[in-house]
């Protein structure tokens, strides 16, 4: 009776016995992991540049708005300056504490900070001379330099020397072309300040 009885199977015991069979059987399941293999890697660099393009434009949008700011801040504070030191005072230390205070009120220190904290190397020596010439202009204000005097002439055009440097770099690092023309005063140009 057990002769007659054919033999049993077991799973895999035809693919055991032919190799060849047992790789073309696992071919479509390695060509499938592949192909998703090659996709989840596909999709991850896609991402990965995509967030690299988002983040330099992120950045740069920023470095825009702060050079922005900066660059306003100075031109504000500059005819804030000239405009106080113009001005009739009762005395010599009131109008040295509106014109340090005008100083300190108008956001340069901030916009300063901020330039240290984000823009590059050149740009942040360049706004920071920029910086200090408002400085020696507001300081010889305080002391008593006259407006379009010799000393005050060369100390405007030191500012506008700096801040044409300072705009040029941030242009620079904006991807954006140079300018043709200056944009702060020159110093035929002081009986009209608003150019700076």
């Amino acid at each position: 009776m057990s002769r007659n009885r054919p033999p049993r199977r077991t799973p895999g015991a035809a693919t055991a016995r032919c190799p060849k069979l047992a790789r073309m059987d696992a071919l479509p399941l390695l060509s499938t992991l592949a192909g998703a293999a090659i996709g989840i890697v596909a999709t991850v660099v896609a991402d990965r540049n995509r967030w690299k393009h988002d983040d330099a434009k992120e950045a740069l949008r920023l470095r825009l708005d702060i050079y922005t700011q900066y660059t306003t801040t100075v031109k504000v504070l500059g005819e804030t300056l000239r405009a106080l030191a113009q001005r009739e005072h009762p005395s010599d230390d009131e109008r040295a504490l509106a014109l340090r205070d005008a100083f300190r009120d108008s956001g340069i220190s901030i916009a300063s900070e901020r330039m240290w904290l984000i823009a590059p190397q050149p740009v942040v020596k360049a706004s920071n001379g920029v910086f200090h010439c408002l400085r020696r202009i507001c300081d010889g204000y305080a002391t008593g330099t006259a407006v379009s005097s010799p000393q005050d002439r060369a100390r405007w055009e030191a500012r506008g020397q700096a801040a044409a440097r300072m705009r040029k770099l941030m242009r620079e690092d904006l991807g954006v072309g140079p300018l043709t023309e200056r944009h702060s005063p020159l110093l035929d140009d002081y009986d009209e300040p608003a150019g700076q």
